[in-house]
Protein backbone atom coordinates (compact mmCIF):
# COMPACT_ATOMS: atom_id res chain seq x y z
CA UNK A 1 0.00 0.00 0.00
CA UNK A 2 1.24 3.45 -0.65
CA UNK A 3 1.55 5.88 1.95
CA UNK A 4 -1.14 8.70 2.59
CA UNK A 5 -2.14 10.92 5.42
CA UNK A 6 -5.79 11.25 6.87
CA UNK A 7 -7.14 14.60 8.70
CA UNK A 8 -9.95 13.83 10.80
CA UNK A 9 -12.26 15.82 13.64
CA UNK A 10 -14.00 14.31 16.50
CA UNK A 11 -17.76 13.49 16.66
CA UNK A 12 -17.76 16.90 18.82
CA UNK A 13 -15.56 19.15 17.06
CA UNK A 14 -13.19 19.58 19.93
CA UNK A 15 -10.42 17.51 18.66
CA UNK A 16 -8.47 17.22 15.13
CA UNK A 17 -6.05 14.95 14.67
CA UNK A 18 -3.95 13.49 11.20
CA UNK A 19 -2.32 10.06 10.90
CA UNK A 20 0.02 8.67 8.29
CA UNK A 21 2.14 5.65 7.14
CA UNK A 22 5.05 6.77 5.57
CA UNK A 23 7.05 3.72 5.20
CA UNK A 24 7.80 4.34 1.45
CA UNK A 25 9.04 8.14 1.90
CA UNK A 26 11.08 6.93 4.53
CA UNK A 27 12.65 4.10 2.64
CA UNK A 28 13.54 6.62 -0.62
CA UNK A 29 14.90 8.80 2.40
CA UNK A 30 17.29 5.96 3.51
CA UNK A 31 18.02 4.66 0.02
CA UNK A 32 18.74 8.07 -1.43
CA UNK A 33 20.98 9.50 1.41
CA UNK A 34 22.53 6.27 2.91
CA UNK A 35 21.49 7.17 6.03
CA UNK A 36 22.55 4.62 8.73
CA UNK A 37 19.70 3.05 10.80
CA UNK A 38 19.97 5.75 13.70
CA UNK A 39 19.92 8.44 10.89
CA UNK A 40 17.31 6.86 9.48
CA UNK A 41 15.19 6.83 12.75
CA UNK A 42 15.62 10.42 13.21
CA UNK A 43 15.37 12.00 9.42
CA UNK A 44 12.57 9.34 9.08
CA UNK A 45 10.40 10.98 11.78
CA UNK A 46 10.85 14.31 11.06
CA UNK A 47 9.79 13.59 7.45
CA UNK A 48 6.49 12.11 8.91
CA UNK A 49 5.59 15.43 10.84
CA UNK A 50 6.41 17.18 7.74
CA UNK A 51 4.11 15.00 5.80
CA UNK A 52 1.14 15.26 8.84
CA UNK A 53 1.65 19.44 8.55
CA UNK A 54 1.66 19.44 4.92
CA UNK A 55 -2.53 18.54 5.49
CA UNK A 56 -2.49 21.66 7.45
CA UNK A 57 -1.55 23.77 4.78
CA UNK A 58 -4.81 25.57 3.22
CA UNK A 59 -3.53 25.23 -0.20
CA UNK A 60 -1.41 22.41 -2.51
CA UNK A 61 1.06 25.06 -3.57
CA UNK A 62 1.86 25.95 0.17
CA UNK A 63 5.14 25.14 1.87
CA UNK A 64 6.54 24.44 5.21
CA UNK A 65 10.30 23.80 6.41
CA UNK A 66 11.21 21.96 9.01
CA UNK A 67 14.41 22.62 10.55
CA UNK A 68 15.85 20.58 13.61
CA UNK A 69 19.34 22.27 14.54
CA UNK A 70 20.68 19.90 17.17
CA UNK A 71 24.35 19.60 18.82
CA UNK A 72 24.33 15.60 18.24
CA UNK A 73 26.57 13.84 15.64
CA UNK A 74 24.10 14.13 12.99
CA UNK A 75 24.16 17.59 12.65
CA UNK A 76 21.03 19.45 11.30
CA UNK A 77 17.92 17.85 9.57
CA UNK A 78 15.83 19.82 6.69
CA UNK A 79 12.35 18.68 5.62
CA UNK A 80 10.39 20.33 3.39
CA UNK A 81 7.01 19.27 2.55
CA UNK A 82 4.06 21.25 0.71
CA UNK A 83 0.06 20.67 0.45
CA UNK A 84 0.14 18.37 -2.63
CA UNK A 85 1.67 15.51 -0.24
CA UNK A 86 5.46 16.31 -1.63
CA UNK A 87 7.80 15.91 1.52
CA UNK A 88 11.56 15.45 0.57
CA UNK A 89 14.35 16.07 3.10
CA UNK A 90 18.29 15.38 4.23
CA UNK A 91 20.76 14.97 7.42
CA UNK A 92 23.89 16.50 7.79
CA UNK A 93 25.94 13.43 8.76
CA UNK A 94 24.03 10.34 7.54
CA UNK A 95 26.50 8.08 8.43
CA UNK A 96 26.62 8.39 12.21
CA UNK A 97 26.52 4.73 13.82
CA UNK A 98 25.45 4.99 17.88
CA UNK A 99 25.39 1.97 20.19
CA UNK A 100 21.79 1.29 21.35
CA UNK A 101 20.50 2.82 24.37
CA UNK A 102 19.62 1.75 27.24
CA UNK A 103 16.37 0.18 26.72
CA UNK A 104 17.74 -1.54 23.73
CA UNK A 105 16.80 0.97 20.81
CA UNK A 106 18.60 2.92 18.64
CA UNK A 107 19.44 6.10 20.54
CA UNK A 108 17.88 9.23 18.81
CA UNK A 109 18.11 11.42 21.50
CA UNK A 110 22.09 11.06 21.51
CA UNK A 111 22.15 11.66 17.65
CA UNK A 112 20.46 14.74 17.92
CA UNK A 113 21.03 16.43 21.13
CA UNK A 114 20.63 19.47 22.36
CA UNK A 115 19.39 22.63 20.49
CA UNK A 116 16.10 23.90 18.61
CA UNK A 117 13.26 23.77 16.30
CA UNK A 118 12.66 26.32 13.40
CA UNK A 119 8.99 25.55 11.49
CA UNK A 120 8.96 28.03 8.78
CA UNK A 121 5.20 28.26 6.94
CA UNK A 122 4.97 29.82 3.51
CA UNK A 123 1.69 30.38 3.34
CA UNK A 124 1.59 32.70 0.34
CA UNK A 125 1.63 35.85 2.57
CA UNK A 126 3.94 38.74 1.84
CA UNK A 127 6.49 36.82 5.03
CA UNK A 128 6.69 33.46 5.70
CA UNK A 129 5.61 32.72 9.70
CA UNK A 130 8.11 31.47 11.82
CA UNK A 131 8.52 29.12 14.77
CA UNK A 132 11.02 27.92 16.97
CA UNK A 133 11.55 25.50 20.26
CA UNK A 134 14.22 24.36 22.02
CA UNK A 135 14.87 20.66 21.59
CA UNK A 136 13.67 18.88 25.15
CA UNK A 137 14.12 15.40 24.84
CA UNK A 138 15.80 15.05 20.68
CA UNK A 139 12.89 11.83 20.46
CA UNK A 140 11.80 14.39 18.43
CA UNK A 141 7.66 13.38 19.12
CA UNK A 142 8.31 14.80 22.26
CA UNK A 143 10.05 18.02 20.91
CA UNK A 144 7.35 18.53 18.26
CA UNK A 145 4.36 18.23 20.71
CA UNK A 146 6.68 20.93 22.83
CA UNK A 147 7.00 23.24 19.83
CA UNK A 148 3.05 23.47 19.40
CA UNK A 149 2.47 23.73 22.35
CA UNK A 150 4.43 26.49 23.57
CA UNK A 151 5.58 27.99 19.93
CA UNK A 152 1.81 27.79 18.19
CA UNK A 153 -0.22 27.73 21.96
CA UNK A 154 -2.18 24.87 20.83
CA UNK A 155 -2.30 21.99 22.87
CA UNK A 156 -0.97 18.75 20.65
CA UNK A 157 0.61 15.35 21.32
CA UNK A 158 2.70 13.37 18.54
CA UNK A 159 3.27 10.08 17.87
CA UNK A 160 6.27 9.05 15.65
CA UNK A 161 7.78 5.93 14.77
CA UNK A 162 10.34 4.41 12.30
CA UNK A 163 11.38 0.66 12.14
CA UNK A 164 14.45 0.05 10.46
CA UNK A 165 16.46 -3.46 10.34
CA UNK A 166 20.23 -2.12 8.93
CA UNK A 167 19.30 -0.50 5.80
CA UNK A 168 15.57 -1.41 5.42
CA UNK A 169 12.64 0.48 6.60
CA UNK A 170 10.35 -1.96 8.25
CA UNK A 171 7.68 0.48 8.74
CA UNK A 172 7.20 3.80 9.83
CA UNK A 173 4.39 6.69 10.51
CA UNK A 174 2.25 8.82 12.83
CA UNK A 175 -0.41 10.52 14.35
CA UNK A 176 -0.78 14.16 15.58
CA UNK A 177 -3.67 15.46 17.18
CA UNK A 178 -4.52 19.08 19.00
CA UNK A 179 -7.07 20.48 21.30
CA UNK A 180 -9.17 22.68 19.53
CA UNK A 181 -11.02 26.01 21.30
CA UNK A 182 -13.72 25.10 23.81
CA UNK A 183 -12.73 21.72 24.64
CA UNK A 184 -14.25 20.52 27.64
CA UNK A 185 -12.07 19.18 30.37
CA UNK A 186 -13.84 16.03 30.06
CA UNK A 187 -13.18 15.66 26.48
CA UNK A 188 -9.45 16.45 27.41
CA UNK A 189 -9.44 13.97 30.21
CA UNK A 190 -10.76 10.69 27.31
CA UNK A 191 -7.68 11.87 25.09
CA UNK A 192 -4.97 11.77 27.52
CA UNK A 193 -6.36 8.34 28.54
CA UNK A 194 -6.49 7.58 25.13
CA UNK A 195 -3.01 8.37 24.56
CA UNK A 196 -1.38 7.27 27.66
CA UNK A 197 -3.02 3.81 26.82
CA UNK A 198 -0.27 3.55 23.63
CA UNK A 199 3.00 2.26 24.69
CA UNK A 200 4.61 1.99 21.53
CA UNK A 201 3.55 3.35 18.44
CA UNK A 202 6.54 1.38 16.04
CA UNK A 203 4.64 -1.81 17.60
CA UNK A 204 0.86 -0.10 16.54
CA UNK A 205 2.36 0.11 13.01
CA UNK A 206 4.36 -3.44 12.31
CA UNK A 207 1.21 -4.52 13.17
CA UNK A 208 -0.59 -2.59 10.13
CA UNK A 209 -2.84 -0.21 11.97
CA UNK A 210 -4.29 2.34 9.22
CA UNK A 211 -4.17 5.75 9.50
CA UNK A 212 -7.80 5.83 10.29
CA UNK A 213 -7.86 3.01 12.94
CA UNK A 214 -4.54 5.17 14.57
CA UNK A 215 -7.09 8.52 14.95
CA UNK A 216 -9.75 6.39 15.92
CA UNK A 217 -7.67 4.55 19.00
CA UNK A 218 -7.03 8.10 20.21
CA UNK A 219 -9.56 10.61 19.11
CA UNK A 220 -12.58 7.66 19.71
CA UNK A 221 -14.36 5.23 16.69
CA UNK A 222 -17.15 7.70 15.70
CA UNK A 223 -14.33 10.04 14.41
CA UNK A 224 -15.26 12.60 10.75
CA UNK A 225 -12.70 11.35 8.09
CA UNK A 226 -12.10 14.62 6.68
CA UNK A 227 -9.38 14.54 3.57
CA UNK A 228 -7.00 11.42 2.45
CA UNK A 229 -3.76 12.16 0.50
CA UNK A 230 -1.14 10.47 -1.02
CA UNK A 231 2.27 10.76 0.32
CA UNK A 232 5.08 10.76 -1.68
CA UNK A 233 8.95 11.73 -2.14
CA UNK A 234 9.34 14.55 -4.35
CA UNK A 235 12.42 17.45 -4.96
CA UNK A 236 12.26 20.60 -6.75
CA UNK A 237 15.45 20.36 -8.15
CA UNK A 238 16.22 20.15 -11.82
CA UNK A 239 18.82 20.86 -14.36
CA UNK A 240 16.85 24.10 -15.62
CA UNK A 241 17.40 25.46 -11.88
CA UNK A 242 20.79 24.58 -11.15
CA UNK A 243 21.51 26.24 -14.87
CA UNK A 244 19.94 29.22 -13.60
CA UNK A 245 21.60 29.41 -10.38
CA UNK A 246 25.06 28.76 -12.34
CA UNK A 247 24.59 31.46 -14.64
CA UNK A 248 23.18 34.17 -11.71
CA UNK A 249 26.88 33.52 -10.42
CA UNK A 250 28.45 35.97 -12.74
CA UNK A 251 30.87 35.74 -15.82
CA UNK A 252 34.26 36.24 -13.24
CA UNK A 253 33.26 33.26 -10.79
CA UNK A 254 32.02 31.28 -14.23
CA UNK A 255 35.26 31.28 -15.75
CA UNK A 256 36.84 30.82 -12.60
CA UNK A 257 35.63 27.48 -12.05
CA UNK A 258 36.34 26.58 -16.03
CA UNK A 259 39.79 27.52 -15.20
CA UNK A 260 40.42 25.61 -11.64
CA UNK A 261 37.45 22.78 -12.39
CA UNK A 262 36.94 22.41 -16.15
CA UNK A 263 33.51 21.88 -14.98
CA UNK A 264 30.92 22.85 -12.38
CA UNK A 265 29.68 19.69 -10.24
CA UNK A 266 26.22 20.50 -8.17
CA UNK A 267 24.47 17.62 -5.82
CA UNK A 268 21.29 18.81 -4.73
CA UNK A 269 21.40 18.59 -0.46
CA UNK A 270 17.61 16.85 -0.42
CA UNK A 271 17.72 14.53 -3.16
CA UNK A 272 20.84 13.87 -3.49
CA UNK A 273 21.67 14.47 -7.80
CA UNK A 274 23.90 15.63 -9.23
CA UNK A 275 23.99 17.98 -12.02
CA UNK A 276 27.38 18.37 -13.86
CA UNK A 277 27.89 21.18 -16.52
CA UNK A 278 30.77 20.67 -18.59
CA UNK A 279 32.96 22.99 -20.11
CA UNK A 280 31.37 24.31 -23.47
CA UNK A 281 27.72 24.73 -21.37
CA UNK A 282 29.75 26.63 -18.63
CA UNK A 283 31.28 29.08 -21.62
CA UNK A 284 27.71 29.03 -23.45
CA UNK A 285 26.21 30.29 -19.53
CA UNK A 286 29.11 33.36 -20.30
CA UNK A 287 28.21 34.30 -23.93
CA UNK A 288 24.50 34.30 -22.82
CA UNK A 289 24.89 36.71 -19.76
CA UNK A 290 26.82 39.06 -22.41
Amino acid sequence: MSDYVVRAISADKQVRGFATTTTHLVQELQRRHTTFPVASAALGRTATMGAMMGLTLKEEHHHLTIHVRGDGPLGQMMVDADGKGNVRGYVEHPEVLLPLNQKGKLDVATAVGQGSIYIVKDVGLQEPSRGTSPIISGELAEDFTYYFTTSEQTPSSVGLGVLVNRDQILTAGGYFVQVLPDASDETIGRLEERISSITSITNLLQEGITPEALLQQIMGNDIDVLERKSIQFQCHCSRDKVRSMLKGLGDKEIQSIIEDLGQAEVTCHFCNEQYVFNRTELQELIVENN
